[in-house]
């Protein structure tokens, strides 16, 4: 079975750049290469749209809920704020946003929150007025800060007024018709945000959603908190599961199209489709990585720097490092030694393309001894008796092992 499988890789890897037994032309190759990444590109966008079907944990519990009944950060004395922060990002957010995000399934616990603050603000005229409410807000902190320092100055040109100091009474004057005028801007605010406080807090979509807030329990928290738990472990294996949906029909499809062209011996057909099959494996390959990735903690590198560093022990850390880098290295140079660039691999395509088995360079046809190097090219097969390759592997005559 494995050596079928390993013939078979053999044979998919030979077909990727070679037509009628001979080595593929370059204006077809950059056609093949076209196309390979055509078909890359248009499977990572289809696995986009098709795993998009997939309801996210972040959808199912958005993070307005998360907040409220998990984190716990609304209460009775900012939730208001809270609410307009939410509706006016919602409403000036300025990329495209699906409108599929809004009708996703919720989490029940939060299919209550979620509808109440789609129709808030669906609701223009209350969407508007959280947004007065916040800005108001805003501006009221800005206003008595700069009140408390030019209060501050007044203050302090007073004292020295008061001092028999060198200041000009109208330096005093001055400050003090600035505190009058910003305290009165600051009055109108404070009314302004009281009117826009109460008509809010009349509306029935917003009472319903703070009563909803106050009256959360701890059974339904620790629920969320589990389930959310449990959907963010599951959710990379269901992703990785509705890639498969989409990567394997295709891998299949070019499979079988590759195994029947080469059957048929049609090699236009087996030139493409081994690029396919190839291509099609690619995503199907990072999309298993990114599971491992996500099903392995992401904080685990984290806590085991932070155990070092508890230890004073931080330069282990180092040293793995260094010692990884030297291992991948170690791979990389046998994998390019022994398997893609050995002797063996040289020899082979040197004697494919006809150049000297010794020096490289190419020979002229019908030629025994390099004219360059002067290497001989071919010595008597032990089998047959006639002239074969020197390095050669198997005769070029008889087709027997050279020993």
């Amino acid at each position: 079975m494995l050596g079928h499988i390993t013939s078979k890789l053999i044979r998919i890897k030979r077909n990727l750049f070679n037509l009628d037994e001979q080595s593929i032309g370059k204006a077809s190759l950059s056609v093949i290469i076209f196309l390979d990444l055509f078909i890359l590109i248009s499977i990572f966008n289809g696995l986009d749209d098709h795993t998009r079907q997939l309801t996210r944990p972040d959808q199912l519990v958005p993070q307005f809920c998360r907040d409220i009944i998990i984190d716990e950060d609304w209460n009775k004395t900012n939730q208001l704020t809270r609410l307009a922060r939410v509706v006016s990002n919602a409403r000036s957010y300025y990329y495209y946003r699906d409108e599929r995000e809004r009708t996703h399934e919720r989490h029940a616990v939060c299919a209550p929150i979620s509808k109440l603050f789609l129709s808030i603000e669906d609701d223009r005229s209350v969407a508007s007025n959280l947004k007065d409410f916040l800005g108001a807000k805003t501006e009221i902190k800005d206003l008595t800060s700069e009140l408390g320092r030019t209060k501050g100055a007044y203050d302090t040109s007073l004292l020295e007024r008061i001092a028999d100091k060198k200041v000009q009474q109208t330096n005093v004057d001055s400050l003090k018709k600035e505190i009058s005028e910003k305290t009165g801007s600051l009055n109108k605010l404070l009314r302004k945000q009281k009117l826009l406080e109460s008509s809010l807090q009349e509306d029935n979509r917003i009472q319903k959603l703070f009563a909803i807030v106050e009256n959360i329990s701890e059974e339904q928290k620790i629920a969320l908190r589990d389930d959310l738990r449990e959907l963010n472990f599951w959710f990379p294996v269901k992703r990785l599961g509705m890639e498969m949906l989409f990567l394997l029909p295709l891998l299949f499809v070019f499979y079988l199209w590759n195994s029947k062209s080469i059957s048929r011996n049609r090699p236009f057909q087996t030139l493409v489709s081994s690029h396919l099959l190839v291509v099609a494996f690619i995503p199907v390959f990072f999309k298993i990585l990114d599971l491992i990735y996500d099903i392995i903690p992401k904080k685990l590198l984290k806590h085991i720097i932070e155990l070092l560093e508890s230890l004073n022990l931080v330069a282990i850390w180092h040293y793995l490092l260094m010692a990884v880098g030297i291992l991948v290295a170690l791979a990389l140079i046998y994998l390019f030694q022994k398997k893609l660039f050995s002797r063996e691999k040289v020899i082979e395509k040197l004697i494919a393309k006809g150049s000297c088995q010794n020096c490289s360079k190419h020979l002229p046809p019908n030629i025994s001894s390099c004219p360059f190097c002067g290497f001989e090219q071919f010595k008597e097969c032990s089998h047959c008796h006639k002239p074969t390759y020197v390095y050669g592997k198997f005769c070029k005559e008889c087709g027997v092992k050279v020993e």
